[in-house]
């Protein structure tokens, strides 16, 4: 009874210690020990992109959106602000006051006789195409505390055509250059100084010879 036993107990014994030798060669083999990602992974799935691999085109710049923006278009967007504003010359001032003209003037002050908010009245600057369309975007976050209620516009482009629309109603600022034109530009003076200063040089050859 005990040979038999200590044979059985035996072969338990050694069945374990097998057991735990093959669990750690095969953890150290299959680094089954180890949080690392595995350096290729099993398979690759078609068309779809690393995680922060190439995000997407950057949005146009203001002076590119308002060049390409229409007041037709921006009508049809200010639809969405008819229930609180009017835009024609001499309306009255409604829960939102008269846009007429409003491009340019001194933010939180346009509308005689309107009551502005503190946060728009005391935010000072005036209306220019950038702070109108920070506006625009989020009007609580350019001036908090404002009794505006709408959550603003997410398009750019119906930003800028609001806008456009708005300086065909009482005319605006300058507006904002593109930045390919302004790169372009850039590129001609520089090219023009070249030119200038290639022409010093062959005068002044021709200068000291004569002298």
């Amino acid at each position: 009874m005990d040979d038999r036993f200590n044979t059985t107990a035996g072969w338990v014994l050694f069945s374990g210690i097998v057991a735990l030798g093959l669990s750690v060669l095969s953890g150290k083999y299959f680094h089954a020990d180890k949080e690392d990602r595995p350096e290729q992974l099993g398979y690759v799935i078609e068309g779809v992109e690393a995680e922060g691999a190439g995000g997407g085109a950057a949005a146009p710049d203001l002076g590119t959106l308002v060049a390409a923006a229409t007041p037709e278009a921006g009508e049809k967007v200010f639809a969405k602000c008819a229930a609180c504003h009017t835009i024609a010359q001499g309306g009255a001032n409604g829960i939102g006051p008269n846009l007429f003209a409003v491009m340019g003037t001194k933010i939180g002050a346009h509308a005689a006789g309107f009551a502005y908010s503190p946060a728009l009245s005391g935010h000072g600057g005036q209306w220019d195409w950038e702070s109108m369309d920070a506006w625009l975007t989020n009007p609580r976050a350019f001036a908090d505390g404002t009794k505006m209620s709408f959550a603003g516009l997410n398009k750019p482009e119906d930003r800028a055509a609001i806008m456009v629309y708005m300086e065909s109603m009482g005319g605006a600022p300058a507006r904002p250059v593109p930045v390919v034109a302004e790169a372009a530009t850039a590129e001609e003076a520089a090219a023009v100084e070249g030119e200038a200063a290639a022409e010093g040089e062959e005068a002044a050859p021709a200068a000291e010879a004569g002298a």
